[in-house]
């Protein structure tokens, strides 16, 4: 594996890649509060016969710009235009958490130019279970998140303390999540742009429910894999219904063992085992 930047639009996006150049392409997003550090584990397992890109998102990590904005459209727009500088064809998608909502935009915005998607532990705004995650007082963070300037005010110099509670508490085992990691995950946050960036993320979801509510222009037959830790709370069918309902064709769903929220730091093996399936199930 090795580290690289490209340049997309008015961003600098740093990227971890391998894996042969002319393979077929894997792009993996990760989500809050990581960066692409979350596929460290991950990356040389799949890359034996694919182009594996794992980028920090815009303003995160090693990334330099600040992004316009924190919805999903745009995001993903950017993250399209890393797979054409990257050179990637039948390119797999796989989002984590934020990661996963920019790929659910990635699907409404061009589905035919992706070979397939993975989306992993993540409610997509607007779409069944929406209404009922966000009434729910326990994901008390995306409300205190959308608030503008005081999560940074709050959480500003005590990053790695704040993320260490939802480590803690959305992991099967919080010792999956080794100090080195969270220090990482700590530091990709650290810039005051950073920390905002990431913040914008939840900011956007009101945004993001409208375009996503919005009719798709028929069906999306791109094949989809829905993942979910095996300790994650609510009901995968309940994403899965919602998906379908939402224009998702040719979705499925499966679990990843002994994980909680963060599958690739708690349970890499079969995280990266489900995905190399993945692409022989869609290539088959």
């Amino acid at each position: 594996m090795r580290t690289d930047t490209v340049e997309v639009e008015d961003q600098t996006i740093a990227i971890r890649k391998a894996g042969p150049p002319d393979a077929p392409g894997l792009l993996l997003l990760h989500g809050w509060p990581q960066s692409s550090y979350a596929f460290e584990a991950i990356i040389d397992r799949l890359a034996s016969d694919q182009r594996v890109i794992a980028p920090d998102l815009p303003g995160i990590g090693a990334s330099q710009g600040v992004p316009k904005s924190g919805e999903k459209a745009y995001l993903a727009r950017l993250m399209g235009r890393l797979v054409d500088a990257c050179g990637l064809r039948q390119v797999i998608v796989a989002g984590h958490d934020v990661g996963g909502q920019i790929v659910f935009a990635m699907l409404r915005d061009k589905p035919s130019e992706l070979s397939g998607a993975v989306i992993m532990d993540v409610v997509i705004p607007g779409v069944a279970p929406w209404e009922k995650v966000i009434s729910n007082p326990h994901i008390w963070h995306f409300a205190f998140h959308a608030i503008e300037a005081l999560p940074e005010m709050l959480v500003r110099g005590h990053e790695r303390a704040y993320f260490d509670f939802f480590f803690d508490i959305l992991a099967k085992e919080k010792s999956t999540i080794p100090a080195e990691a969270r220090d990482i995950y700590a530091k990709a946050y650290s810039r005051p742009e950073s920390l905002k960036a990431g913040f914008d993320w939840y900011r956007a979801f009101t945004e993001d429910a409208k375009a996503n509510a919005a009719p798709a222009g028929g069906p999306i037959d791109t094949p989809v894999l829905y993942l979910r830790g095996s300790a994650e709370t609510g009901e995968i069918a309940d994403y899965l219904d919602g998906l379908k309902r939402a224009g998702l064709s040719r979705v499925k769903s499966d679990i990843i063992a002994d994980s909680g929220h963060f599958a690739a730091d708690e349970n890499p093996s079969a995280l990266a085992a489900r995905l190399a399936r993945f692409r022989r199930e869609i290539s088959a």
